[in-house]
């Protein structure tokens, strides 16, 4: 298809197909080399996620390194503690099959990567946020989400570490108590690379392709 004279010409579909092929790959990572990603790269990464969308332009995420072992001790307890509590919470073979996932990358991930949301920035001027103020939320996902896919794009891996207290991991960072904790995220060249989800390489979930169809109204 081609587009309208007055629209902008589209990326060469080698490029397109490379995209589609990225979005593939764009795996949630658990598994790491502790080799350490050069300095370069990793302030790249940052400069890329902060390309992304945000309402009023208000840049609302705060990407926050955790080097310190004490912090990152602290954060692995708090993932240990919530995780058997995930845990007790289950029984029968669903409660063996989630004994057996590894659902995060703490010890092996040469970088640990915590994301957070001014959820009310004076940058901006509050455009856009009168009726949906979690749209600076949004705007925060959508940063990390574009450091996912640039990290993808050069062979290196992340992990979303959820099962986290967010009170506890804010205050074990000695962050602003005002900002959004959203991600810790596990960052390092990938031990086992896959274009499958883990999930469902390990039988816990399968997708469900009628996600892909539009729903009318």
């Amino acid at each position: 298809m081609t587009a309208p004279a007055h629209c902008p010409a589209p990326f060469p579909p080698q490029l397109q197909e490379e995209l589609d092929q990225l979005f593939v790959w764009r795996r949630d990572v658990r598994h790491f080399h502790t080799e350490p990603l050069p300095e370069p790269v990793l302030d790249h990464l940052l400069r890329t996620a902060c390309m992304a969308p945000s309402v009023g332009l208000s840049e609302p995420w705060r990407f926050v390194r955790v080097d310190n072992p004490h912090r990152r001790a602290a954060i692995r307890r708090n993932f240990l503690h919530c995780n058997a509590l995930a845990l007790e919470g289950r029984s029968g073979e669903d409660a063996q099959r989630y004994a057996t996932l590894k659902l995060a990358g703490l010890d092996d991930a040469p970088h640990h990567i915590a994301v957070f949301c001014d959820t009310n920035p004076e940058q901006g001027r509050g455009l856009g946020r009168s009726t949906m103020p979690q749209t600076t939320t949004w705007s925060a996902v959508m940063a990390i989400h574009t450091l996912w896919l640039a990290a993808t794009a050069r062979g290196i891996g992340v992990g979303w570490v959820s099962i986290l207290d967010p009170h506890e991991a804010i205050s074990t960072l000695s962050i602003n108590p005002h900002w959004q904790f959203l991600a810790y995220l596990c960052v390092g060249y990938p031990a086992e690379p896959s274009d499958t989800p883990e999930l469902e390489r390990r039988g816990w979930e399968r997708r469900n392709p009628a996600r892909r169809r539009w729903l009318h109204r």
